[in-house]
């Protein structure tokens, strides 16, 4: 079990801190939503969650097989609603492997991204689509 604490800092900001490390970081409301946007908002570290679960999943499998995934690269756009209740519409997903990667080790990092414990635990409630270079 992982502990973070949180506060709140004032003008919509908030700090919080991963208890077995001591790291911070602080979120701050987005420009569209009363916020300055000038930090990750809650539902920015949500896409991040994501995009760092892939990228780390494939780096475990990469390395227990001795594959070289430096230059790996994912990007996720993240869509909010337009419509109360505000939250996230869907999550897109592009996932750039490196070139000199062979089909079957392309095949065996997609099936690791697909059991990342982030994507999981976020399926049953946000759409997401994956794009694979």
């Amino acid at each position: 079990m992982t502990s973070i604490s949180g506060n709140y800092s004032g003008d919509l900001r908030c700090t919080s801190v991963h208890r077995p490390s001591g790291s911070a970081l602080e979120t701050d409301a987005p420009a569209d939503n009363q916020g300055r946007g000038e930090r990750f908002s809650p539902t920015d570290l949500v896409a991040t969650a994501l995009n760092t679960c892939l990228l780390t999943i494939m780096g475990i499998v990469a390395e227990r097989h001795g594959w070289d995934l430096l230059g790996c690269k994912a990007r996720v756009e993240k869509v909010m609603t337009t419509e109360p209740p505000r939250k996230i519409a869907c999550l897109e997903v592009w996932i750039e492997l490196p070139a000199h990667l062979d089909p079957k080790a392309r095949r065996i990092l997609d099936k690791a991204a697909e059991n990342c414990p982030v994507k999981l635990s976020l399926e049953a409630s946000i759409p997401m689509i994956f794009h694979w270079s």
